[in-house]
Parts: structure tokens; C-alpha cells; sequence
């Protein structure tokens, strides 16, 4: 792990966003919360991230269509960016139907500190 990361949090649900961000910060990294794909894509235009953690079913535009965005329209580094997809479905059946969107992995829900912390050691 290369010290304090900045990571993109991505849901729809506030309560997610906020044990997520309490989870990264008891890490000591830093987050930055979008509600939908389409405030997650201003924010990763505009800014430098090491790791988004982005939610499948979101209204406005969802993680499915968000990842594509950014791994086809982005410019280099930006649409390289480590994406996580996060999930109450089946990892299994999640994998099987959606391995070619662009996720580098997943986690389900619910979200643990163990989790957190294997996909930052893993991941970044």
C-alpha cells in the first residue's frame, strides 16, 4: 500500500456512504461521497482518486453504467482507476453476468472493516 489513499465512495444510500467513509478514515485514508454515477464522474474529472468503490443499483446512472463510462470516455490514467463493484447479489451470479463491465472486484454487504481493509491491501 503506498501510505494515505483518497477514495471515491459511490451509492445511493447515505448510510453506506457513511459507514464506508467511517471504515476508510479508521484506516486513515481520506473519502469523497457521490450519490450517483453521473456526480462520481464529475468528481473523478475534476479530481484525483486511488480507488472508487461504486454501487450497482443506483438511480440517475447506475455502477454498471458508470464503470463503462469511465473506462471507455476518461482519459488515461484517469479511466485505469481500480473500481470496485459493491453488492447485496450473489458474487457468484454478479460475476457471471457482468465480468466484462470493468470491475477490478467486489465486496458484498454487508461491509466490514476486514473488507475494507483486504481491498486496500490487495488493490492499491
Amino acid at each position: 500500500m503506498k501510505g494515505k489513499l483518497k477514495i471515491l465512495i459511490v451509492d445511493d444510500i447515505y448510510s453506506n456512504r457513511l459507514l464506508l467513509g467511517e471504515l476508510i478514515r479508521s484506516l486513515g485514508h481520506d473519502s469523497v461521497e457521490a450519490e450517483n454515477g453521473k456526480e462520481a464522474i464529475s468528481f473523478l474529472e475534476n479530481d484525483h482518486f486511488d480507488l472508487v468503490l461504486m454501487d450497482i443499483e443506483m438511480p440517475v446512472m447506475n455502477g454498471l453504467e458508470t464503470t463503462d463510462y469511465i473506462r471507455k470516455k476518461l482519459s488515461p490514467p484517469r479511466n485505469l482507476i481500480t473500481i470496485v463493484a459493491l453488492t447485496a447479489h450473489n458474487p457468484d451470479m454478479f460475476f457471471n453476468d457482468f465480468s466484462g463491465a470493468g470491475f477490478d472486484d467486489l465486496i458484498t454487504k454487508p461491509y466490514s472493516l476486514e473488507k475494507i481493509t483486504y481491498l486496500i491491501n490487495n488493490l492499491c
